[in-house]
């Protein structure tokens, strides 16, 4: 599978990507400049976290009209599929590829900390790989993480299964506690609704080696390269 690592002007978890897509899974992987519009040769766009542009205006709002994510549409549309993490998810929303917003987080102060996550749909490219209900660990590291969405979208979500992480305890409790920054619904990841599009505040980057404090961040690109395998959906050039 070949995976192409988007860098913004203040990017800085592309590298913490790259190395985990060449070292950790073994696969192809390219940065791709914000100028980019060509993303042909790609199966996987990666949005990485940071300070795109130094969040000017709001978290990813020039990054969500820069020239690469432009293009992000038509790579979906050819089969492409496309993960945000931390920023990325910020940008995702503010091109409108995934609805609801990411506001400042409800303590207003920046949390950079581990979190537990539960499964709720594992019938997502992203997470074929993982139990229904499952408790994942995974850090987060953003002061604009609380989503948000008006209640016709959150029951849009809900009613086509499009969340696919909500922050829980240990034992999969939702619980106000668990909830890092204040999300609607303890909500922490989201998809589009054909399944593409996969938004994360947390970064699955960040937890894939066991030096690092666990490998549950490796599920979701192992899914998603079993994904491509079973059904041999590898874009054609």
């Amino acid at each position: 599978m070949r995976f192409g690592v988007v860098v913004f002007p203040g990017t800085w978890s592309d590298c913490d990507f790259h190395y985990v897509i060449s070292e950790a899974l073994h696969q192809p992987v390219k940065y791709l400049w914000h100028r980019d519009r060509d993303l042909s040769g790609f199966d996987c766009v990666i949005l990485p976290g940071g300070f795109s542009y130094g969040d000017y205006l709001r978290a990813g709002a020039v990054a969500g009209r820069s020239p690469v994510v432009d293009a992000l549409p038509d790579f979906v549309a050819r089969g492409g599929y496309v993960l945000g993490s931390c920023n990325g998810f910020q940008i995702l929303c503010e091109a409108r590829l995934l609805p609801g917003a990411l506001m400042r987080n409800e303590c207003l102060q920046y949390r950079c900390q581990s979190t537990q996550l539960r499964v709720e749909n594992v019938e997502t490219p992203f997470t074929r790989g993982m139990r229904a209900g499952q408790v994942l660990t995974m850090p987060i590291s953003h002061g604009e993480g609380k989503y948000y969405a008006e209640p016709d979208t959150l029951a849009a979500l809900r009613r086509n299964r499009q969340v696919v992480f909500r922050y829980a305890t240990a034992e999969g409790q939702l619980t106000k506690a668990a909830n890092p920054n204040g999300s609607l619904e303890n909500i922490a990841g989201i998809i589009n609704e054909d399944g593409t599009v996969l938004g994360l505040m947390p970064h699955p980057e960040r937890a894939a080696e066991r030096a690092m404090g666990g490998t549950d961040g490796l599920l979701i690109f192992q899914s998603l390269l079993g994904t491509l395998v079973e059904d041999g959906s590898f874009l054609k050039r």
